[in-house]
């Protein structure tokens, strides 16, 4: 099984987000965000030698000595089928979304498959050993062709991630808490963990504190600025009025419209409330809706094909 988690830092706040899949009873594998990778090894090691030394633990980095690929779409499970070698079941039914395991493919290649999602869509990602990793991109982009197979890169991955409402760097910037985020419950009262007693203070856990929201300009042709403040309609451009600001824009060719992910003062009991994203350094004042931040397919439909 694979499971999303939070790392918090001793203050409470958020220091990174990502996967932890257990590929054995005593063997796991901890995916990170790319830039933070250096420091949630660093802090694992902290806490590994000064915290818990007692513990019966090692660490040792991986990002080297594997080649990882991202294969999302509704094609993804029909390809990796054609490399995936006799035996194994990746239907929904036997791998089901957080699934992860080690298989074989191109006729007796280890690899990795972790059934996760970044994109919102059906997707799957596969490591192999590195030295496999150019012959093996060449192969799925050859074997893929009759499925319409397309490279993407981080900015297609980026306007997916907004379109489905999942924080990444910009929200994740050392400043939000997990209730900041809208992952709160992601937080157990019952177990303890680094960052516990600070994250659990009442200013964090408010109601009406600063969440995270989706912004839809209320004319679809408006563009919404990221860096934007989030006032009240005819309320002045100046701090006391602030209620938040804008984190992420994209423009969605799903919904063929700007979108944004922004935080906002109580921001999850205001959807459908109008209110305005300025920017009067770049003479841009956009009205917009507070919506969820899962904008396309929020049942994850996709997701769980």
């Amino acid at each position: 099984k694979t499971r999303y988690g939070l790392m918090l830092r001793e203050d409470g706040f958020v220091m990174d987000d990502g996967t932890t899949a257990r590929l054995a009873e005593n063997h796991y594998v901890m995916t990170t965000t790319t830039a933070n990778a250096v420091l949630v090894y660093r802090h694992l090691e902290f806490c590994r030698q000064g915290l818990w030394p007692d513990l019966d633990v090692q660490l040792i980095s991986t990002t080297e000595q594997y080649a990882q690929y991202a294969i999302a779409g509704p094609n993804a499970r029909q390809l990796l089928n054609m490399i995936i070698d006799n035996g194994v079941d990746i239907s929904d039914a036997n791998f089901p979304f957080m699934a992860c395991g080690e298989i074989s493919i191109c006729n007796g290649i280890s690899a990795r498959l972790f059934r996760i999602s970044f994109s919102g869509e059906l997707a799957y990602e596969l490591a192999v050993p590195a030295r496999y990793g150019d012959a093996l991109i060449r192969l799925l982009m050859d074997i893929g062709q009759p499925l319409d197979i397309t490279p993407y890169g981080t900015e297609a991955l980026g306007v997916m991630r907004i379109e489905k409402g999942h924080p990444a760097g910009n929200e994740l910037n050392g400043q939000t808490s997990a209730h900041n985020l809208g992952l709160g419950k992601m937080l157990n009262p019952n177990k303890d963990f680094i960052g516990k007693m600070m994250a659990m203070r009442p200013e964090l856990c408010r109601d009406d504190g600063i969440r995270l929201v989706g912004l839809r300009p209320v004319d679809p042709s408006y563009a919404i600025n990221a860096g934007a403040h989030i006032l009240r309609l005819g309320a002045a451009n100046v701090a006391a009025n602030d209620q938040g600001w804008v984190s992420s824009v994209a423009w969605s060719p799903m919904l063929q419209t700007s979108l944004a992910l922004a935080f906002v003062e109580a921001g999850s009991s205001r959807y459908g409330e109008i209110v305005r994203a300025a920017d009067p350094l770049r003479d841009s004042d956009v009205e917009v809706e507070i919506v969820s931040p899962h904008f396309f397919d929020p049942e994850g439909r996709r997701l769980h094909a």
